[in-house]
């Protein structure tokens, strides 16, 4: 009989996941990736319209997934979304807001709003889910880069992430005795309909091909299997980390 280890599966067969934010750009490609290593996927956003357009377009390609229309800045809905639910086996939530300008322009209004969508919603979800888990279990916040560094007219956005390193840290450490793992991933600039017009623009964007070490920018495909990986039994060990896909911007 042999003694060679055995490279755990990334298979996610029977379990279920919760993908916020999952209807476009990166959310979606978060739900492609679990839903194609075999989870259940719920996509979770506002656009009814939207959340049906990407459940119709899983199902499509073979994929087991369904709908659920939530805004989740309203507390009291996710929890009456998770309470009406079975428990979720997995949390990748790639809700997010981004008011980008100046610091010294930045409104009360904008502050709040981003706020409220990267850092309280983004907690309570993760409370929320936690709470009514039964281990083992994954907690995946879709981060940024900039959770790591600064950027120009992206002050208030930079501390929202910097807020989900550090609440996930201290939720993996509180949650890991209940085999919860919680884990970001801090992707680069990827090209998505909503950073066109950031790529579109030829300082922003030569400051971007600048500062990422490799020969391109990213790709949602870039991100899939680092979701995969945290999600799985591959990363069984994995907690409290934030695994960067940037490209290389925060090695210099």
């Amino acid at each position: 009989m042999s003694d060679l280890p055995v490279t755990p599966s990334f298979r996610l067969d029977g379990r279920r996941a919760l993908v916020p934010g999952g209807s476009r750009g990166i959310g979606l490609g978060c739900a492609s990736a679990l839903a194609g290593a075999g989870a259940h996927v719920t996509i979770a956003a506002r656009s009814g319209a939207q959340v049906d357009a990407a459940v119709a377009e899983l199902r499509d390609a073979g994929r087991d997934a369904d709908g659920l229309v939530l805004d989740v800045t309203d507390r009291d809905a996710v929890e009456a979304a998770l309470d009406a639910s079975a428990p979720y086996d997995i949390l990748c939530n790639s809700a997010g807001l981004a008011r980008h300008g100046p610091a010294s322009e930045t409104t009360p209004a904008d502050y709040d709003a981003v706020m409220a969508v990267n850092v309280r919603a983004a907690y309570f979800l993760a409370q929320g889910v936690a709470n009514r888990m039964i281990g083992p279990g994954v907690i995946l916040q879709v981060s940024s880069q900039m959770g790591h560094v600064g950027g120009p007219d992206r002050a208030v956005y930079c501390a929202t992430k910097h807020a989900v390193e550090g609440m996930t840290k201290a939720m993996a450490l509180e949650w890991g005795p209940r085999d919860i793992r919680v884990n970001t991933i801090c992707p680069t600039f990827i090209r998505t309909p909503l950073t066109a017009a950031t790529f579109a623009d030829p300082a922003r964007r030569a400051w971007i091909e600048e500062k990422i070490a490799l020969p391109r920018v990213g790709r949602i495909e870039d991100i899939m299997g680092a979701v995969v990986y945290l999600a799985s039994d591959a990363g069984a060990m994995v907690t409290g980390i934030a695994l960067m896909v940037d490209g290389g911007w925060t090695a210099a």
